[in-house]
């Protein structure tokens, strides 16, 4: 039984071949390729997440209210406090 295409991105890739848009390649060029592609995602992963300790210094009604924060969301305050500052620094937490 033939599967029917359900998206108008799977249509896009069944042209795509049919067209000769893709070529095979042997075992032996799919096994570099995949083993260099491997690599290239691991040193990525180590790089973006190597941490580093800080030292800071804050008011203590800051600091409480923070761990409050950490603690309604269910977490460390300093676990919180990495998180808040990793959204602002990608911007999916607007600055003041």
């Amino acid at each position: 039984m033939k599967k029917k295409l359900e998206t108008p991105e799977e249509l896009e890739i069944v042209q795509a071949v049919d067209s000769g848009d893709y070529v095979s390649v042997d075992k032996e060029e799919f096994s570099e390729l995949q083993s260099s592609l491997k690599q290239a995602a691991s040193n990525t992963i180590k790089r973006l997440s190597k941490r580093k300790a800080i030292s800071i210094r804050l008011l203590e009604s800051d600091i409480s209210r923070v761990k409050a924060m950490a603690l309604n969301e269910g977490m460390p305050y300093q676990t919180y406090l990495s998180h808040i500052i990793h959204k602002l620094t990608t911007g999916r937490l607007q600055s003041v």
